[in-house]
């Protein structure tokens, strides 16, 4: 299963009426023909499906994309001296299709669940 990369950026809210690119997500992960997550194949190379948080004004954070006991999908990052990671949690993330001009939704840091687009798929 091929490694996919993907771009999600900021879409529109009533703080950005027309979205942002200078915020968003850049993950890698693998994706089924359909563009969903693949579980089992994710299994085999999770170490290598990691993800960019780009904030303008704010430092990149860098992680993984991680899959909890709870059956729930995650990007967390790692923070040297601070006791608690950052997690950002993703809504029904393993029934997005990861195709250009989806809506994905992220419950960032600040507990705000956003909404973001799909800008691209390589």
């Amino acid at each position: 299963m091929p490694m996919r990369s993907i771009r999600l950026e900021l879409a529109r809210n009533p703080e950005f009426p027309e979205g942002s690119s200078s915020r968003g997500y850049e993950f890698k992960a693998p994706l089924t023909d359909d563009g969903t997550l693949d579980h089992e194949a994710w299994k085999t190379v999770k170490d290598a499906c990691t993800v960019r948080r780009f904030w303008n004004g704010e430092p990149d954070e860098n992680g993984l994309l991680i899959h909890t006991r709870g059956k729930r999908w995650m990007f967390r990052y790692d923070h040297p001296g601070v006791v608690d990671d950052h997690d950002d949690p993703i809504f029904r993330f393993d029934r997005h299709h990861f195709v250009e001009g989806e809506y994905v939704s992220i419950t960032e840091h600040d507990e705000e669940q956003r909404t973001f687009r799909v800008v691209s798929v390589r």
